[in-house]
């Protein structure tokens, strides 16, 4: 089935594959897609600290094809709002949150997508903390590099 507007929420920060598959998946359901981006005041409030501020995931989620409409999820009530100011007659979330929005159902579909296996963000930063700081310095002195060879290329 093709919705005419469908409608997601995340936080998509440190965005991966996971993230992609999820949008790629919706806009294959979907003629219209909306993305709320959790800012970071709204994460902080869920217990959730963001390595990539607000501004600067919502503007890699808006550059994404098939991405539509990007807006700021700032507390969990504004979904019922959003449904209805936007005219959504699909709400997605990935299935790790199977059940959790099945309230919505009255006012559209709700669906839940199948996660990507071997990816989410917990598990990167989980990942990143086991590096040594002599391994983050080199890392981030090693981008510093190509970054300047770049600039000089153009």
């Amino acid at each position: 089935m093709i919705y005419k507007k469908i409608i997601t929420y995340g936080t998509f920060d440190m965005f991966h594959i996971g993230h992609l598959n999820l949008i790629k998946k919706i806009k294959e359901i979907g003629s219209e897609v909306i993305i709320g981006v959790s800012t970071d005041e709204f994460n902080e409030e869920k217990g959730k600290k963001c390595i990539i501020p607000y501004e600067q995931r919502a503007e890699i989620v808006r550059c994404i094809s098939g991405v539509d409409l990007v807006i700021a999820e700032s507390d969990w009530d504004q979904k019922v709002s959003d449904i209805r100011k936007y005219s959504v007659d699909c709400f997605v979330m990935g299935s790790d949150w199977d059940g959790k929005f099945d309230y919505l159902q009255d006012l559209c579909e709700v669906v839940y997508l199948p996660r990507t296996d071997g990816i989410s963000t917990t598990e990167i930063k989980e990942l990143l903390k086991g590096f040594s700081p002599t391994f983050k310095k080199d890392f981030n002195n090693m981008f510093n590099i190509l970054d300047t060879l770049r600039q000089d290329l153009m």
